[in-house]
């Protein structure tokens, strides 16, 4: 394929975005040349990424230990290492792993199964003659592992603690990282991290560079999973560990801390600081939940749903959990607004997919007709009369796509208000309950759906914020059936804001935050701005991939290909810069370890953290 045939590709699928994005990551494959003559940059060896950004850390240790000297807070670290079915080799270089921290204040629990042969328990009893921060313990032959874990709770004297299984190794730099944050978030109650996977071979593969704090992934897959550093007096207060949950029981504990903590004292330390044992080479980046451990995850969901007071229930569905809310008894109503110009054969099919596919039963349709003139498409309108649950509102103000739709939202009988583009179409019937349904939840604000290009590739599963000119969408272009990074793309989750070609959010709330920008931003990236203003109220954006419709992007309007459309998406977007720059370089529902050259997770050459 030709140069040419590659942009008219790149065009028929992204717009003119996509061409500059892949316009921008081949001048950043010349920059590397320059930088490193005779290589070849590939953005997706992890290997060379950690050559090149990881490894001059250890250069760095005699600054950082300078550091830790200055620091006020260094409490006591406890680990507890667990041991199962676990190779001599394995285990210590595991527990070297500890030994050769940087930050030295720590203790070390190495945790035998209670199955595990005497003559393997006494080959390790010498490193608690080496060095007394390490405690060789054997469990009890009549305990199960909560019964010794909540032993070893009340034997810490450490203010932290990490549990690591057997084989998997702690970064160097793991606990000097974790101090280093502590000391800048006092109040902090959980931290974690982001990790990666080591094999047989010594060789690291398949990061998950994870986002800020997630409620919502959280409950879909335990993200903070191998990673996490609790704070010891508050698991005591729970009461330590449940042993009704059998491999989710750390889960169960999660959940359970969620309830007693604010999520602000949530920290999320942008480093792989936990290598977990694989086997082979081959990149997987999910997180595996064992089929024994599924309905106890489930389980664990549905009390914590319980205590909480929340009508809701998690189901497995793979790579993860989904949880279901339930709609009120009364269906509050749903007023979708939908702004067009003629395009009979889109607002058309939208209308129609509504209408005859949607299960939800108490909404209404508002069609912002702005200025048609097509005598088939009036004609249709005229047709439309006779429905009801459509209304068709004349506006024959200039093209506002904020303006139009403030309007209408005054004009909107519903408590709750969707926008959607007049070239979408419903694929899955349960549509708008499953969007209604979680935006009805407490510190919920705009729920977005999961669009797919004709074609089943994808168009929106969330919003990246700083691809492009201001704003990218997440696994853009991935066939139907790919989990995508970590399972983001077939998991509900939380992102700092979805598209506004369909969306669903409270009528409250999109009166208090003022309505879509219609003065700074008259077409394009309002959806972004609104989000973000929502977020900054301190309501959590979702998105979700049950709820999904055909998207025939910019089919009425058009992309950005003018100088007129140009110089305005440039305007808009320079707007957005200045508001929200701060999102734009550190996305807390990315990470800054991922790209902003493409959407596809791929590494960040260089990464956007210290």
């Amino acid at each position: 394929m030709n140069i040419f045939d590659r942009i008219i590709k790149i065009y028929s699928r992204r717009g003119v975005s996509g061409v500059f994005d892949a316009v921008r990551f081949k001048l950043r494959c010349v920059y590397f040349y320059l930088l490193y003559p005779g290589e070849v940059l590939n953005r997706n060896d992890y290997g060379d990424w950690l050559r090149r950004y990881e490894k001059p850390l250890k250069q760095q240790y005699p600054h950082l230990l300078s550091k830790l000297d200055k620091m006020t807070q260094a409490p006591v670290i406890s680990v507890v290492l667990m041991v199962k079915d676990c190779s001599n080799q394995r285990l210590n270089e595991s527990i070297d792993s500890i030994i050769l921290q940087l930050y030295s204040r720590w203790e070390l629990f190495v945790l035998f199964d209670k199955n595990t042969h005497a003559s393997k328990f006494s080959t390790f009893e010498g490193y608690n003659k080496n060095d007394p921060r390490i405690k060789i313990i054997n469990s009890p032959t009549d305990s199960n592992i909560c019964t010794s874990l909540n032993a070893l709770l009340e034997q810490m004297t450490g203010e932290w603690f990490a549990i690591l299984n057997a084989k998997d190794l702690m970064s160097e730099i793991a606990l000097y990282s974790l101090i280093e944050t502590i000391n800048k978030n006092p109040e902090a109650k959980l931290f974690y991290s982001d990790m990666d996977k080591i094999n047989e071979s010594g060789n690291r593969l398949d990061p998950y560079f994870k986002p800020d704090w997630n409620q919502t992934l959280f409950y879909t897959q335990y993200m903070i999973s191998h990673s996490t550093f609790y704070h010891i007096p508050t698991v005591r207060n729970l009461g330590g560990f449940r042993d009704q949950f059998s491999e989710m029981y750390e889960f169960d504990l999660a959940l359970r801390y969620m309830e007693v903590i604010r999520q602000d004292d949530i920290y999320h330390i942008p480093q792989v600081l936990f290598h977990l044992r694989t086997h082979g080479n081959s990149v997987t980046r999910t997180i595996n939940i064992p089929e024994a451990a599924r309905e106890s995850g489930v389980r664990a969901l549905n009390e914590h749903f319980q205590r909480l007071g929340v009508n809701a229930h998690g189901v497995y569905a793979e790579p993860g959990f989904r949880i279901k809310y339930a709609l009120p008894k009364e269906l509050p109503l749903a007023s979708l607004i939908i702004p067009t110009k003629n395009g009979l054969k889109f607002i058309r099919e939208c209308v129609t997919s509504i209408l005859q596919k949607t299960s939800y039963g108490n909404y209404e349709i508002i069609i912002i007709d702005n200025g048609s003139d097509d005598p088939a498409t009036l004609k249709y309108f005229a047709t439309l009369d006779s429905e009801p649950h459509v209304r068709v509102i004349r506006d024959d103000s200039p093209f506002n796509y904020s303006a139009l739709n403030n309007s209408a939202v005054k004009l909107a009988k519903g408590d709750i208000v969707g926008l959607i583009n007049n070239d979408i179409a419903v694929i899955t019937p349960e549509w708008l309950s499953e969007l209604v349904s979680i935006a009805m939840q407490s510190g919920v604000g705009v729920v977005g759906a999961c669009l797919w290009y004709p074609d089943d590739t994808l168009q929106h599963g969330g919003v990246i914020l700083g691809i492009g000119s201001c704003a990218g969408h997440a696994h853009k272009g991935h066939e139907k059936g790919d989990a995508g990074y970590y399972g983001r793309m077939a998991l509900m989750s939380e992102f700092s804001a979805v598209t506004a070609a369909c969306f669903i959010v409270k009528k409250e709330l999109y009166e208090k935050v003022g309505g879509l920008n219609e003065i700074d931003l008259q077409v394009a990236c309002n959806d972004i701005d609104f989000c973000l203003r929502v977020r900054e109220l301190g309501y959590r954006n979702v998105w979700t991939p049950y709820a999904e419709l055909y998207h025939f992007e910019s089919a009425t309007r058009g992309y950005e290909d003018t100088p007129e459309k140009k110089a305005r998406l440039s305007r808009e977007a320079d707007y957005i810069k200045q508001k929200w720059g701060r999102y734009l370089v550190n996305d807390p529902a990315y990470n800054p370890n991922l790209t902003l050259d493409s959407e596809d997770f791929g590494f960040a050459w260089p990464p956007r953290v210290h």
